[in-house]
């Protein structure tokens, strides 16, 4: 079972002289989306790790003469895992700058490591791209747009999510032995690795914590008294699950009514199989409490999937005053405000109240399973 992804054709991002930089999670298909691609590239190529020694003498010696030398004779150059090779960003520079023609793909799992480094030196010489767990838009494709065969397995990706060898696995055996590889061997790992996180207990800890947070407001001073380590330990932490693709933040949403709460978080996984492998809870849905908050993680992430796939510029929160008055998912696109409430049982839903009395531009409306396609528009 293999199923196409949203960027089935890199050579119309690649440019002369430009670098494609390519970000995302481990073990999601960027090197399976490289791999199809070089399989019917016409040019001559060079294919490197990251984790390759000899490359990463090279691609981060900033030695000009020794990097020429290494691009002679290739139109395009692909590093995988470039975030393993330090000073990368440089190194890629010089080649764009002083190798004429050169095109370049970097890919990085470690967002903060690769966007760190290639950031300051290839301002105007790079486009990047992120690539997700499968999406509904490209499941939604794989079914020839029929929506029915999409929907007839919704509830499994809501236990097991989209990770493309998870999606493919035969039972439900592989599909929990394929989670609990992605988990333990590549996501935390690669964190602790990166950052070199000395406590690998706290981090485990304060992430199974988050999992049964999902939907609700964080408190990181709760967390930090709860793990025992400080609040800006906990920060830090957090701000590494963000910026390697674990931890999505959602923020509340405000225009200066006192009422409205905007100091604290929502937390959801970019993979909510992830989220169920950290706490071991792969029960079917009849058999849990938390199909609300599954559900929620589930849409507020598919909704950022479209967004990004589809270039749609927009920033997205959530909104509650201290009366209790709440709306799931706040959208805020092309100066318009869009208010969703999530609901995976259909269910009368009266609209808060002052949300369209405090906002007169917006919109409110419920999505169930029945709907939820409207959020991948």
């Amino acid at each position: 079972m293999k199923i196409p992804r949203i960027y089935n054709d890199i050579e119309k991002y690649l440019y002369p002289n430009k670098v494609l930089v390519i970000f995302g999670p481990r073990r999601v298909g960027k090197t399976t989306l490289i791999t199809d691609f070089l399989s019917t590239y016409k040019g001559k190529y060079r294919l490197e790790s990251g984790d390759d020694i000899r490359a990463r003498e090279i691609l981060g010696s900033e030695d000009l003469s020794l990097l020429k030398e290494y691009a002679t004779g290739y139109d395009l150059i692909v590093i995988d895992e470039a975030q393993r090779i330090p000073k990368i960003g440089w190194g890629l520079k010089l080649l764009v700058d002083h190798v004429p023609g050169i095109r370049i793909i970097a890919t990085g799992s470690s967002s903060f490591e690769l966007a760190g480094q290639v950031g300051e030196p290839l301002t105007g010489r790079k486009h990047t791209m992120t690539l997700f767990p499968l999406s509904e838009i490209e499941l939604l494709a794989y079914y020839n747009n029929n929506s029915y065969d999409l929907s007839s397995k919704l509830a499994e990706r809501l236990v097991f999510g989209g990770y493309p060898e998870v999606i493919s696995a035969k039972n439900t055996l592989e599909r929990k032995d394929a989670l609990g590889e992605i988990v333990g061997s590549y996501l935390l790992k690669d964190i602790m690795e990166l950052d070199r996180v000395r406590n690998t207990r706290i981090l485990s800890d304060l992430v199974r914590l988050i999992a049964f947070q999902i939907g609700n407001e964080v408190s990181l001073t709760e967390i930090a008294t709860t793990l025992g380590i400080d609040r800006k330990t906990v920060a830090r932490y957090i701000d590494l699950l963000e910026k390697s693709f674990i931890l999505y933040n959602l923020r509340g949403f405000s225009r200066n009514l006192r009422k409205e709460v905007t100091k604290k978080s929502k937390y959801y996984f970019y993979d909510i199989g992830v989220r169920n492998a950290i706490i071991s809870n792969f029960n079917n849905l009849s058999e849990r409490d938390d199909v609300g908050a599954l559900w929620e993680n589930f849409l507020v992430i598919e909704r950022l999937k479209t967004r990004v796939y589809k270039n749609i510029s927009a920033n997205d929160y959530f909104w509650r005053t201290w009366d209790q008055n709440e709306v799931d998912f706040v959208e805020e696109r092309e100066g318009k405000l869009f208010g969703y409430e999530f609901k995976w049982k259909k269910a009368k839903v009266k609209e808060p109240k002052n949300w369209r009395g405090t906002y007169a531009e917006a919109t409110y409306g419920v999505i169930t399973p029945e709907n939820y396609l409207q959020i991948l528009e």
